[in-house]
């Protein structure tokens, strides 16, 4: 049991602490229910809660959300298609988020896959300086798909 000002009293009863929680017009709040044995705390609740919230909402603050970026390209893609596609991904890179180099087949693309392999294997190559293959590429129903991430 510890007491409104952070004191220490003691181990004690469900209804004596209960009873000093009354007299002190505050509420009987367990800290550490789970603990042997549990541990209550007087405080108001209201206020307790408050300040957890607001210690929740700094933490969130803090965080980086880390977004998946698309970049969608197809098995005959012209130089300078892939140049474009690349700085896209490049910005994508240097802001922070994940990439992911999807190579799209269609029809009878379907069966030169092997094939068109070394367009991937380029992309992630010529961004090699500012990004790491996090997943090699890999054959997902129509489609290749790579994952890239920003090196530290």
């Amino acid at each position: 049991m510890i007491g409104e000002n952070g004191e220490q009293l003691g181990i004690m009863s469900a209804k004596d602490a209960y009873k000093l929680a009354r007299e002190a017009e505050l509420d009987l709040v367990k800290i550490a229910p789970t603990a042997k044995p549990p541990v209550c705390k007087i405080i108001d609740y209201g206020k307790y809660r408050y300040e957890m919230a607001r210690k929740e909402k700094e933490a969130k603050k803090k965080q980086k959300v880390i977004e998946v970026k698309e970049v969608r390209l197809s098995p005959n893609i012209d130089d300078n298609d892939l140049n474009t596609k690349m700085n896209n991904a490049r910005k994508f890179l240097e802001k922070g988020n994940k990439v992911k180099i999807t190579l799209r087949f269609r029809g009878r693309e379907m069966a030169h896959m092997s094939k068109t392999k070394y367009i991937l294997d380029d992309f992630a190559e010529k961004l090699s300086d500012i990004a790491t293959v996090d997943k090699p590429a890999k054959v997902e129903g129509r489609s290749l798909v790579l994952f890239l991430s920003a090196k530290r």
